[in-house]
């Protein structure tokens, strides 16, 4: 009888020059999701759902430069406007069919929002190194976002 392979734990954190219900929107707003939330700088979301309620429903689709789909979705664990969100989430391809956790936090200071970003129950090392650099992908489109729409100040 073999063990799992312990948990991965992949935890990122971003300061964003924006108030922390802007961040915290961009997170939970279908449109403004549309926007950032992919990989790469040049693929697309074509779906973006959101429930916004403990229990209701959390999903996402990235389209890569070739058409290929890379979803997945969850359901709120955590909603605490604009200081907490949390979700659990399994990839559509996952062979392992695998849930994972979610959390993240957001504390505002001046001007900006300092967001810590776990996501936790990653299969091995080498998944959390791809959700890293997947995550961060994103961070950089969202940075780009906050910033084109003013981050809702004024």
């Amino acid at each position: 009888m073999s063990e799992a392979p312990p948990a991965e734990t992949l935890v990122i954190e971003r300061t964003f020059d924006a108030p922390a219900a802007a961040v915290f929107d961009a997170f939970t707003h279908e449109d403004v999701m549309r926007r950032w939330w992919h990989a790469r700088r040049d693929w697309t979301t074509s779906e973006a759902r959101v429930d916004l309620r403990v229990g209701g429903a959390v999903r996402v689709v990235m389209l890569d430069l070739d058409g290929d789909s890379h979803g997945g979705g969850g359901q709120y664990t955590v909603v605490d406007r604009p200081h907490r969100l949390a979700f659990t989430w399994t990839w559509d391809r996952d062979d392992e069919d695998r849930e994972t956790l979610i959390e993240i936090a957001f504390v505002e200071s001046g001007d900006s929002t300092t967001v810590t970003f776990t996501h936790s129950n990653l299969r091995d090392e080498a998944t959390a190194r791809d959700h890293e650099d997947g995550w961060n992908g994103c961070f950089e489109n969202l940075d780009r976002t906050l910033a084109e729409a003013g981050a809702g100040r004024g």
